[in-house]
């Protein structure tokens, strides 16, 4: 039988140590170890006493917050199975996730109860308030529970959390993550920064997110470093003055926030300037963000990335050491293969897939079916695109499923949307492969741009001057906004549905017109 094992321990280790010093900053609360680890005693406590035992699921609709982290980490050290989900979903997904995942008991902000109501009330789920107004909630339970709690005589094996997919092409996927997994938190932290206890740290995404839930509360934990938390989603001119409240050592964000953040202008983040590390990930970094950032405070924006099933991050670049348009290098312990479309690793130079061997790689997902496809003798493809140079580093080219070939050659998404996005007028850029009419697979750019009614021929004229012809889109459409997954993902499907509905509908057009001259009815105007 193999040893106990729990994470939730595991990752409060040294709380005893650091009892005294801040964990959690959180609006104008601080939470240090030690009442962070009686809060998560008190939250397995209560947890247990509602029936919630060993490998019971339970999801968390709970804002970024002492109260979250205390359910989550309470969660696992009862040997329970923290589900957090995002408060953006639609309907549809949260009464599949519950019927999916036989959730036994969701924690929720009162704001969010009727997003899952209905869905808790079909799959029979009981909801319990986090917090406010009248009746029991998981608040005022914490409170009368006793700050004592011994661990869960969990296995490394055993299931600590899961995680769901954004779901850019279909119904999002629940990635089962175990104790062990979950315990390697604060890689990239770490590895790659070598943070420690004096570390502050803050990031912009919700913990929700596998990218924050690592970075900015487990990890930081597990290393005795400090996180700023924010309830509310972030807002450039929030963070700026977290920025200059708390002064984080490392920033953790996405491209599309720091595209906002420049838009605030050089003078209003000089408080920015100040900190010594930024981060990236969730998308492909513009080489045009990241030489605005540098021109504007004079800080390197490093990318890293990692999945929902790999949970910590798999690639990163080391501070000092980004190489424009780099996604990074492999963090330790993680093995990777470039594999082509006829199933042959690919040497440097050369596209390929990515798949991965992780030391924090998830248990596969619920669904059988889904991971026998990605998972494969410890292996996970991760459906990305890669090209590896000779120095070892990875650039990111974008899905397997996005790349196509026109008159022979490579077209990649990645680079046309990084050639229109070289100039500052357009916000956004995406790509998505279209059928022509005579069933052809060809590009399709939509923009998006600062000035409404430019972006069509803004990105025309960078797409002429910069792009090979073979590479250059054949259609290109401006959008007030790109359509994004509740996690923040640009869902290129619904591009391409939107596209493939003008050119029916501009067909359907033609052929009534012709239809009309041949039947000598005047043409409608």
């Amino acid at each position: 039988m193999s040893e106990t094992y729990n994470a939730a321990e595991r990752i409060l280790a040294q709380a005893a140590r650091l009892e005294g010093k801040p964990a959690l900053v959180c609006g104008g609360t601080t939470l240090a170890y030690g009442e962070l680890a009686a809060l998560v005693s008190r939250a397995a406590n209560a947890f247990t006493g509602l029936g919630i035992d060993r490998g019971s699921r339970v999801a968390l609709l709970v804002n970024d917050s002492p109260l979250y982290c205390a359910a989550f980490l309470g969660l696992v050290k009862a040997g329970a199975v923290a589900i957090p989900l995002n408060p953006r979903l639609a309907a549809a997904d949260y009464a599949y996730i519950l019927a999916e995942a036989g959730i036994a008991l969701a924690v929720s902000e009162r704001e969010h109860v009727p997003l899952i109501a209905p869905a808790a009330a079909g799959a029979g789920v009981r909801i319990l308030a986090a917090r406010d107004g009248q009746g029991e909630t998981l608040e005022r339970l914490l409170a009368s529970a006793a700050d004592e709690f011994t661990a869960a005589p969990t296995r490394r094996e055993d299931p600590a959390f899961w995680l769901f997919s954004s779901g850019t092409t279909g119904r999002p996927k629940g990635v089962v993550h175990s104790q062990l997994g979950c315990a390697h938190a604060g890689k990239l932290l770490r590895e790659v920064i070598g943070a420690d206890s004096s570390t502050v740290v803050l990031a912009t995404s919700k913990l929700f997110f596998a990218y924050a839930l690592d970075n900015a509360f487990l990890g930081p934990l597990s290393i005795g470093a400090s996180t700023i938390l924010s309830e509310t989603w972030p807002e450039p001119d929030q963070v700026v003055e977290q920025v200059a409240l708390h002064g984080p050592d490392v920033v953790f964000s996405v491209p599309t926030f720091y595209r906002r953040l420049l838009g605030l202008g050089a003078a209003r983040l000089a408080p920015l300037k100040a900190v010594a590390l930024f981060y990236s990930a969730g998308e492909r970094l513009p080489d045009a963000i990241a030489t605005a950032w540098r021109e504007a405070l004079g800080r390197e924006i490093h990318s890293c990335y990692g999945m929902s099933e790999s949970f910590t991050n798999a690639l990163a670049c080391f501070p000092g050491q980004q190489r424009l348009s780099a996604t990074g290098v492999p963090l330790g312990g993680v093995q990777t293969r470039l594999i082509d479309a006829e199933g042959r690793e690919v040497g440097a130079g050369d596209p390929g897939v990515l798949w991965i061997r992780h030391p924090s790689l998830a248990l596969g997902y619920h669904n059988a079916q889904a991971t026998a496809k990605a998972f494969r003798d410890g292996w996970f493809c991760t459906g990305d695109v890669f090209v590896r140079d000779a120095g070892g580093y990875y650039y990111h080219q974008g899905r397997a499923d996005e790349l196509l070939r026109v008159a022979g050659q490579w077209v990649k998404p990645a680079e046309v949307e990084e050639a229109v996005l070289t100039d500052l007028r357009l916000r956004e850029a995406a790509c998505a492969v279209v059928p022509d009419r005579d069933g052809f697979e060809r590009l399709a750019l939509f923009v998006v741009p600062v000035s409404p009614g430019e972006g069509q021929a803004l990105a025309q004229s960078r797409c002429d001057q910069q792009l090979p012809q073979h590479s250059r889109p054949k259609w290109i459409r401006e959008l007030a906004e790109l359509p994004r997954t509740p996690s923040g993902k640009i869902q290129r499907y619904k591009l391409r549905e939107l596209l493939l509905a003008e050119l029916a509908r501009r067909a359907y057009g033609s052929s009534e017109k012709r239809h009309s001259r041949e039947s000598g009815n005047p043409e409608d105007p």
